[in-house]
């Protein structure tokens, strides 16, 4: 998973560039499933603490930094996979995150 991440213009700047998809196809990785996130005002956190579902609008954690999108991309090792990260066109303004996905 590819968490793509950037400060509160990460949104605005979040480009629709096909060439990231077709890089993975070249390289023989497959992209399951890209998109962009609402932003974290749009969020509602959710807790249970003693049985009671508490809400609150908004996140949970002030950060300068935000989680704008993702990206699902099936790789054969974790190499392929942090060969792959640099390709994505936010990585050129943002910041990836990578991480495994349990089994």
């Amino acid at each position: 998973m590819l968490l793509i991440c950037g400060d509160s213009k990460a949104y605005e700047e979040m480009p629709a560039d096909p060439g990231f998809l077709d890089d993975c196809k070249a390289k023989g990785d497959k992209l399951i499933q890209s998109g962009g996130l609402e932003p974290p005002a749009d969020a509602t956190t959710v807790r249970v603490r003693d049985g009671e579902v508490l809400l609150t609008d908004g996140p949970f954690v002030e950060s300068k930094e935000v989680v704008a999108g993702f990206s699902l991309i099936e790789c054969a090792s974790r190499e392929e996979a942090v060969e792959a990260a640099p390709t994505h066109p936010v990585a050129r303004h943002g910041t990836i995150e990578l991480r495994a996905v349990q089994p």
